[in-house]
């Protein structure tokens, strides 16, 4: 198999990848349930506008795991691009209004930007067969009781994870479609 790492403007269109995004100097700006919620509402756009499927993801104190494809580009930019964009625009607006000191702990020093939540560079790695997808599958749901997070119990019971859609059934998000479907 040829496992390719890609950038997020490279990944194709219709391609599956394993994709991981880190909040700026690993800070973990996503322990708060309001960050978290920004990004499954993005998602959650995304999904139904078309522009992507997600089949697993994680979101963790201080990056995110998905499984994911995306169909078609939003406008001129990637959905990858979008997501970026429009969490970033909501996560500075939600600390310009609650905690400034914060805030100004992301702030950049490049010309395109005031402030960097996410790391230049996520990493994309195609998946091209179904072994490779169920291991990254598996790594995602126990992201969040590995002892370094301790987060959950059980991989299931961590709110912020598709490990309960693929147990249960229930899709609490309405973002996710089963793998098989």
């Amino acid at each position: 198999m040829n496992i390719k790492h890609k950038r997020q403007g490279q990944m194709d269109i219709a391609s599956f990848y394993f994709y991981t995004d880190t909040i700026h100097d690993f800070k973990h700006l996503l322990k708060d349930d309001e960050f978290k919620t920004i990004c499954i509402n993005s998602w959650k756009y995304l999904v139904d506008n078309e522009l992507i499927k997600i089949y697993g993801f994680v979101i963790m104190p201080n990056h995110i795991h998905l499984l994911w494809n995306m169909i078609k580009l939003n406008g001129k930019e990637s959905p990858a691009g979008s997501f970026a964009k429009y969490t970033a625009h909501l996560f500075k607006k939600l600390l310009a209004k609650n905690d400034l000191n914060y805030l100004e702990s992301f702030c950049s020093d490049k010309a395109d930007r005031k402030y960097q939540f996410w790391k230049r560079d996520p990493l994309a790695i195609r998946i091209t067969n179904e072994k490779n997808f169920l291991q990254k599958l598996e790594y995602i749901h126990n992201n969040p009781i590995k002892e370094k997070w301790m987060l959950a119990k059980t991989p299931e019971e961590y709110k912020w994870s598709s490990a309960n859609f693929y147990a249960t059934g229930l899709d609490n998000f309405g973002i996710c479609t089963h793998y098989l479907d």
